[in-house]
């Protein structure tokens, strides 16, 4: 074999490699299993309703529950609901409806890079709603708790239908007790997301967590909004029937 032919020569590229093409600066918040900030945002978002999917399948079921009840005893249904208060129990509906406002003004706040103090109030007036919301939940507990009309071995009623009233009022306690567990996760996460607004995390570049978080407290206002009627609202004209 030509000596010219017995030596390898190496190619030119592998003694004296390119330089390595310079990566654009990624966004602090990206995680490394995502390629973009709209990549991140969308796997998020649907992450959240994936979630919320499942939520509406476990308050469904109590729905259904309901339904159930309600037609097997429909006058004692509508007796044991006459017995609530509908102005804490509409009090509340507004208060709910005024979070989902400053919870939506947030998300906006948070969307075109408006100053953390501007997010940090809107999410302050939307924890205060909330807690606001549960505080006069407590009043009602209370009130029924006075009246013997919690289910147990002390319930008590005075009305026509016993057994239908503490079916309703044990529904009642279930539905309403897990909407208000809810609540406070929902006020839990706001915290978060408060300290995490007031060092100025939230940009229009990055703002997933405020959105993602206000799907979750709409969600929540939303089950009130079917709460209201199917218990406070069944029993207007009972007493005048």
């Amino acid at each position: 074999m030509p000596e010219s032919q017995s030596h390898y020569q190496p190619a030119p590229s592998a003694i004296h490699p390119a330089p390595a093409a310079e990566h654009p600066a990624t966004h602090p918040w990206l995680q490394h299993h995502f390629d973009t900030m709209e990549q991140q945002a969308e796997a998020s978002t649907l992450g959240m309703w994936v979630f919320l999917c499942t939520e509406i399948l476990f308050f469904g079921g109590l729905f259904t529950v309901y339904l159930v009840y309600r037609t097997a005893s429909p006058e004692g249904f509508q007796e044991a609901s006459f017995e609530l208060n509908r102005f804490w129990g509409t009090l509340n509906t507004a208060v709910l409806i005024c979070s989902s406002l400053t919870m939506a003004l947030a998300v906006r706040a948070a969307q075109t890079s408006q100053s953390a103090r501007t997010q940090v109030a809107w999410l302050l007036g939307t924890i205060a709603f909330g807690l606001g919301f549960l505080g006069i939940k407590a009043i009602e507990y209370y009130d029924k708790f006075v009246h013997h009309h919690v289910p147990g071995p002390n319930f008590h009623w005075d009305g026509v239908y016993p057994k239908p009233a503490e079916q309703f009022y044990s529904l009642y306690f279930a539905m309403t007790g897990l909407h208000a567990l809810h609540m406070i996760i929902g006020i839990g996460i706001m915290a978060v997301i408060v300290v995490m607004a007031w060092r100025n995390t939230f940009d229009d570049e990055y703002y997933t967590p405020v959105e993602v978080a206000g799907l979750y407290w709409h969600f929540v206002d939303i089950v009130w909004i079917f709460l209201f009627p199917l218990l406070y609202l069944i029993g207007g004209h009972f007493k005048g029937a």
